[in-house]
């Protein structure tokens, strides 16, 4: 999920967990909330590791500050920054329950994105993830900001905000369902291909709950495709922009176009050297990042050549993959990494 969001649930949490009449409570509510805000921003203050370089951001994004088994430590650090702040007028201990809300809850909205949690870190780098939501879905960031609006409205506000988690966890159900409907088209899919042993991927994309893409995978090669579940698809006209044609190309599934794409390029002398260049020790970063691996293109120039490589999870309709790589080589030279900008700023 994007920050600002992550940052919004952690104080829907607390507000829905603590009571503001509570006696027992030494904090008061607003800095409970503000703690909780804040708390559910800080996992993600790993992309201070793009400092480093972007490849090492990519490897341990949602890595040891997103773990299951650190957040103790996390919430024990954070709470004493916080006690810290307030000068000692709130012992540490009083933070920490509020910065445990908003750590969990961040690891929470992450699991059901695509790229894949360390839940398990130190002492696992395996990512986990349940691919529902897109990382921007505005009716998710939607029913936090309206339970955080009626529970500062209302003087039932507790309720409130626990109503809108209820929401969420009515939402991640519906996201759920739709995740199934795909998955059951990519698996008719391989039925009708006869891709025996293929396996299925769907991933949640942008625009709307109801856009999936499919990822088929049968040895090196690719089946893709852009499905909108919906009854009412988005339709562009001859003269759309960049948004609408994009959002136009996820199909109802008796109209998708499926794709196929060979991991390591279309002809043999193709794949060949992307493979060469694939198993290099180069791009061994990128290889531990990469899910779904896919030759983009070969770049030959008098100094020598470059394969470029990206991801499927990033790339989307008629905009350039991000976070792409290649394996370079001059003429008498060691394969080198090289990196391509992409669309965003982050690439």
């Amino acid at each position: 999920m994007d920050p600002l969001t992550h940052a919004l649930s952690g104080a829907l949490l607390v507000r829905a967990a603590i009571s503001p009449q509570s006696k027992s409570r030494a904090l008061p509510l607003r800095n409970a909330l503000i703690a909780g805000f804040a708390a559910a921003a800080f996992p993600d203050i790993d992309i201070a590791l793009r400092l480093i370089d972007t490849l090492t951001y990519l490897n341990w994004h949602q890595g040891p500050t997103h773990s299951l088994v650190l957040l103790p430590l996390w919430a024990f650090l954070l709470a004493h920054v916080f006690s810290l702040i307030t000068r000692g007028r709130y012992a540490w201990q009083c933070f920490y329950f509020p910065v445990c809300l908003g750590i969990t809850i961040h690891i929470a909205g992450d699991v059901i994105t695509s790229y894949g949690l360390m839940l398990f870190s130190p002492f696992s780098t395996e990512r986990f993830s349940v691919p529902l939501a897109f990382v921007i879905d505005l009716w998710f960031s939607g029913i936090i900001v309206l339970g955080l609006i009626l529970s500062g409205l209302f003087a039932w506000g507790r309720m409130m905000a626990a109503g809108a988690l209820i929401c969420l966890g009515m939402y991640g159900l519906f996201l759920a369902s739709l995740h199934q409907q795909a998955n059951r088209i990519g698996e008719a899919y391989a039925r009708e291909m006869a891709l025996i042993s293929a396996e299925i991927n769907v991933l949640p994309q942008p625009f709307s709950p109801y856009n999936w893409k499919i990822i088929v995978t049968q040895e090196d090669t690719y089946h893709i495709a852009w499905i909108n579940l919906g009854s009412s698809p988005w339709i562009a006209a001859i003269d759309a922009g960049l948004l609408s044609r994009m959002a136009a190309t996820y199909r109802p599934s008796l109209f998708a176009e499926w794709q196929q794409l060979k991991r390591f390029g279309a002809t043999a002398a193709d794949e060949l050297l992307a493979r060469e260049a694939w198993h290099q020790s180069a791009l061994t970063d990128f290889r531990r990042f990469a899910v779904f691996p896919q030759m983009e293109r070969i770049d030959y120039s008098d100094k020598g050549i470059c394969v470029w490589f990206y991801d499927l999870r990033f790339q989307f309709p008629y905009l350039p993959p991000s976070f792409r790589y290649g394996g370079c080589k001059n003429e008498g030279a060691d394969w080198f990494l090289q990196r391509q900008r992409g669309t965003f700023w982050i690439d």
